[in-house]
């Protein structure tokens, strides 16, 4: 039973006022108890708490204990007199392996417990019992009762102890709790507290980046401060690698939790610390957009994400001191973005509320189209718009509507005022519209190059031309809307538009571009305009010539993944495996050769030269293999036969950490046996408390396109028990679509598929299934296409 719009709407008019004094007690190991003391104002009449799952409940309203009509997920509060009202819930409830809710972990290397109350959609219910929606925020005042020994950091200081400070109004899913024997490195900065903290195992990774963290921690913070008018509004600013979070990083007010991917272990390449800047600047801004300003309901939940996803790649770049940052959006992220928008699941970057009809739907708006495609269409907006007129309408909005809750056409408003240009309209096709255009590149008999646009969406970008050798030439930034744009200038020239990325369309090139392209990509001298490109030719165009040529491991490590996800994956490309191996010679400075041997280990079959590099934990050429290469090589040699149990058990001793037990779980997994395969599966679906880490390492080893004999019995059987599976929740339903087998199906195993999907599938399972169906059976060709629609914008497909 999840949240309906209409649900909301209701119980959203008939409260005010609504505040929650929670106590936690997570000194048991087997269950916590949660006591909420929620005080409102109402109207008067019937509503509801959310609490799941709860047991020993005993509830007070108004001093007197009731017995209620609980029935594990909502609890009634019926016939309420109109004014104040105070209601007492206190039970006991389980902690959760799935990171939805209050998530237990104990830390391989030490034994250490680790606590966290991750929450999110449908998740604060999870923790307490509370109105568990966007548009009734809340003061929440916290005390928890842990061990003395241990951190606990939330979103306040605390008072005294463990009992904190209460946070002004925040919708309640934005509370955290992250506890146990952490690490910290602590400091102020204009007088505000900060700090970094990790579990005490990983306490010298911290310390080796800690000046990092603090200095991009600050850069951003002073970037804030001088765009945005609206002060910095919570009390302290902590930042906290926490195990086994389900996202890459979480915007709780004045306690953002990250994933420990962003704290590696040995060796931080360069694209480890852009990343790692980019989520940094991502998680600070959403601190104005998600915290400051909220949501009304879900359908807004892409404003939150699109515009901290294009502050989060912006700022890393401009401000942060990580140039290249916007190249692996461009490589990495913008590609995924084009393919999501062509599939059926398709819909605008900003739906209208009734499309998200429920928070479990809510849940499919996290996508490609709210992070990958809402990032470029912001992006476009400010060049559109101009900088000054974008961040004058940001503030007049976060001003007006200061720790309460808006829409997008609030927004609108704003930047309407701001700016002389029809803003409103503008988003009508570019937000309220799916699809994207293509700009195409033709040429007059005298060789001019033309730009037009199928599509409907004006367009501002930069247009790069090059010599037919591929020597520059220059760069303009033009508008291109209904008419073509003639290039006179530029006529027998290479013509690149887009080649700074400023909007979101698929560029055609002519052929002339096109060849000279395919054929010297490489030997172009700006990694942005190569990063274009590589999303806009054929992969295998590029492919062999251009990638052991590639100087970047951005782009290098972005090819790679395309091409194995395109080309093996995705079409079946005979022969797809062994070109990509040709491809990846590991040579050059470090950080590219580990891009380049990452392609080889999971491509190659030379079982010598795996071993080899394990021997020596070392490539060819002497670059130390970093820990989650060095599981992918063992992964590789499993599937290959080349290292058994005993062999895969040596290499899970030898790491001794957390992601050295899903490594050798995936080893495991992937070796070429019928038991082994057994074992993986019996275990991914027969241990009802497996957690959501430990199903998709199993799934990751699974399934292999060269064990199609093994695995193909496999196929019905997963499609038979997922959606008993995803009903344990939202975040596992997501991992069992994540395990929807990974190669290649054949037409009776897609109508396998398709027979599935008629019977009852819940809805985050459903989408990844329909998506999994457009990407290998041409779905996504039969979808709302460029040319499939007047002015080439399309309908949202319905999900």
């Amino acid at each position: 039973m999840s949240l309906t719009l209409d649900e909301a709407r209701r119980r959203a008019a008939l409260l005010a006022d609504v505040s929650y004094d929670l106590a936690l007690d997570i000194t048991a190991t087997d269950t916590f108890r949660s006591r909420v003391t929620v005080r409102f104002d109402t109207r008067g009449g019937d509503t509801f708490l959310e609490l799941h799952q709860a047991e020993q409940l005993q509830v007070t309203i108004d001093g007197d204990v009731v017995t209620t009509g609980y029935d594990g997920r909502r609890i009634p509060l019926a016939g309420l007199a109109p004014g104040k009202h105070e209601v007492v819930v206190d039970a006991r409830l389980r902690y959760v392996a799935d990171g939805e809710g209050l998530h237990v972990f104990t830390d391989p290397v030490d034994g250490e417990r680790y606590v966290g109350a991750y929450l999110g959609l449908d998740a604060t219910q999870r923790l307490f019992a509370c109105f568990d929606q966007l548009d009734l925020k809340s003061p929440i005042t916290l005390t928890v009762t842990a061990d003395p020994a241990w951190t606990v950091l939330t979103n306040a200081l605390p008072i005294t102890g463990t009992a904190f400070a209460a946070t002004p109004p925040i919708p309640c899913d934005q509370l955290v709790v992250a506890a146990g024997p952490y690490h910290s490195v602590r400091w102020e900065h204009r007088g505000l507290p900060m700090g970094w903290h990790c579990r005490r195992s990983l306490a010298a990774d911290l310390d080796r980046d800690a000046a990092e963290l603090r200095q991009v921690t600050e850069l951003c913070f002073d970037h804030y401060a001088e765009i945005f008018t609206e002060p910095y509004a919570f009390d302290s600013y902590d930042q906290v690698f926490v195990p086994e979070l389900n996202w890459g990083a979480m915007e709780n007010p004045g306690c953002v939790t990250v994933n420990e991917s962003m704290l590696p272990r040995g060796r931080v390449t360069d694209d480890d610390r852009r990343r790692r800047a980019m989520v940094i600047a991502h998680e600070m801004s959403h601190m104005w957009f998600a915290n400051l300003v909220s949501p009304v309901w879900w359908e807004d939940a892409w404003l939150n994400e699109s515009f901290a996803d294009y502050m989060g790649f912006q700022v890393a770049e401009t401000a942060a001191g990580f140039p290249g940052t916007r190249v692996s959006f461009e490589a990495a992220h913008k590609p995924g973005a084009y393919l999501a928008d062509r599939r059926r699941s398709t819909h605008p970057v900003a739906p209208v509320a009734e499309d998200v009809p429920d928070v479990a739907t809510g849940r499919t708006v996290f996508d490609e189209i709210s992070y990958g495609k809402g990032n470029a269409v912001i992006r476009q907006l400010v060049t559109w718009l101009g900088e000054n007129d974008f961040l004058a309408g940001v503030n007049a909005h976060l001003t007006r509507h200061r720790f309460a809750n808006a829409t997008l056409d609030d927004l609108l408003s704003a930047l309407d005022a701001a700016s002389p240009r029809d803003v409103h309209a503008w988003a009508g096709v570019w937000l309220r519209t799916a699809g994207h255009d293509t700009i195409r590149v033709t040429r007059r008999d005298d060789g001019v190059p033309v730009l037009t646009r199928d599509g409907v969406r004006p367009h501002r970008f930069t247009v790069t031309a090059y010599t037919p050798e591929l020597a520059p030439v220059g760069s303009r930034l033009i508008d291109l809307e209904a008419e073509p744009v003639t290039l006179p200038d530029l006529a027998g020239l290479v013509v690149v538009p887009n080649s700074h990325g400023e909007t979101f369309a698929r560029i055609a090139l002519d052929e002339l571009s096109s060849d000279a392209v395919a054929n010297g990509l490489a030997d172009l001298a700006d990694p942005l305009v190569r990063a274009v490109l590589w999303a806009t030719v054929p992969i295998e165009r590029l492919l062999p010539g251009q990638l052991p040529r590639e100087s970047s491991p951005t782009l290098v490590t972005a090819a790679l993944n395309r091409a194995l996800d395109e080309l093996v994956r995705r079409r079946s490309v005979p022969g797809a495996l062994e070109m990509i191996a040709a491809a990846c010679v590991p040579t050059g400075e470090p950080d590219r050769q580990l891009a380049l041997a990452a392609g080889l280990a999971r491509t190659t079959t030379d079982i010598a030269l795996l071993r080899r590099w394990l021997d020596v934990d070392a490539t060819d050429l002497g670059v130390p293999l970093l820990p989650d290469l060095r599981w992918a090589v063992v992964h590789r040699l499993a599937e290959l036969g080349g290292i058994d149990a005993p062999g895969i058990e040596s290499e899970r001793r030898r790491d001794g950490t957390a992601t050295g037990e899903l490594g050798a779980l995936t080893a495991l997994a992937a070796r070429p046996s019928a038991a082994a395969k057994a074992q993986a599966w019996t275990t991914m679906t027969g241990d009802a408390g497996i957690s959501v880490r430990r199903f998709g390492a199993l799934a990751a080893g699974l399934w292999s396109p060269s064990q199609r004999e093994l695995v193909a019995p496999y196929i019905p059987a997963y499609l038979e028990v997922s959606p008993g599976l995803a009903r344990r929740g939202s975040a596992f339903a997501t991992a069992v679509g994540r395990a929807f087998p990974a190669l290649p199906l054949t037409a009776a195993e897609l109508e396998l598929v398709r027979e599935a999907l008629t019977g009852d599938v819940p809805t985050v399972l459903r989408r990844r299934w329909m998506d999994e169906l457009d990407d290998r059976d041409g779905g996504a060709a039969h979808s709302l296409s460029d040319q499939d629609q007047p002015g080439g914008h399309g309908t949202a497909g319905k999900v």
